[in-house]
């Protein structure tokens, strides 16, 4: 097994320890308001309602139920980890899912979906390219993609900081990152309350998505960002690229509160 396979095991593993820690969506963090928030203006969210749907890396079911709740008629929730049971319970409810527990990769190819979403998860993934790749056979001819990534363009003072750091919490024991987290949390929350009266870097971000977060949520975002064995941080041109030579065609990108890409494709 090459070290992009080793990696790509390890994170998937982490991401099971992660979303079976914190199982609960709620609140902003898991309201229509914030798919709203990240689909848009690429693709109205009214426009999901009837669509066959597939979220590729569904964690603890949270795009799941917004993109339902949006009023898609059926969605197939693509999750590897061991957070598969805890997304099972968090939508077993919902009605019209189908749930699979299989990489990205192995999206079936059933070439009649109207819409694929990966929604905080290819910018963890090594090599994306098979992924791409399976939610274009998976789509039929017209159908969409749409991607959220991690923006390199606009994080250059966070990045400074979070990547040495991240060098060193990526190896600490889940219990050890999360007391961690929590001492950490003071700090930003002092930063939040700044950013609402000072223009400080990430701002946009801070204003308008993390300080709508509880405590909880925003310990959550903290423990996020800390874990992943991989982060990959997409320039403008490398988060086109990436479905472009994946074979989609009328590309185009959102550059989200200025820290992040969400990018949208047709499959031809």
């Amino acid at each position: 097994m090459g070290d992009s396979e080793l990696l790509k095991e390890r994170t998937i593993r982490d991401f099971g320890d992660q979303w079976t820690r914190y199982r609960e969506n709620e609140g902003y963090y898991a309201s229509p308001d914030l798919l709203q928030d990240i689909v848009e203006p690429l693709l109205p969210v009214g426009e999901i309602r009837g669509k066959l749907v597939a979220d590729i890396g569904s964690g603890t079911g949270r795009i799941v139920n917004m993109l339902l709740a949006a009023g898609a008629a059926h969605v197939v929730a693509v999750e590897p980890s061991a957070a598969f049971e805890v997304l099972g319970r968090n939508v077993q409810d919902a009605g019209a899912v189908t749930l699979l527990r299989v990489p990205g990769e192995e999206l079936p190819a059933y070439g009649d979906l109207d819409l694929v979403v990966s929604i905080g998860v290819l910018h963890h993934i090594p090599d994306p390219s098979p992924v791409v790749d399976a939610a274009f056979n998976a789509l039929k001819s017209g159908g969409q993609i749409l991607v959220w990534l991690y923006g390199r363009e606009g994080n250059k003072a966070y990045l400074a900081f979070a990547e040495p750091f991240r060098a060193v919490t990526r190896r600490l024991p889940h219990s050890v990152l999360a007391a961690v987290v929590w001492i950490l949390y003071p700090f930003l929350a002092g930063y939040i309350r700044l950013a609402r009266h000072v223009r400080v870097p990430l701002c946009n971000y801070l204003n308008s998505y993390l300080g709508k977060l509880s405590p909880k949520q925003r310990r959550l975002v903290m423990y996020d960002q800390l874990n992943p064995a991989y982060a990959k941080y997409y320039t403008r041109d490398e988060a086109r690229a990436l479905l472009e030579t994946g074979g989609f065609v009328d590309v185009s990108l959102h550059h989200r509160h200025n820290y992040s890409w969400t990018v949208i494709g047709r499959k031809p």
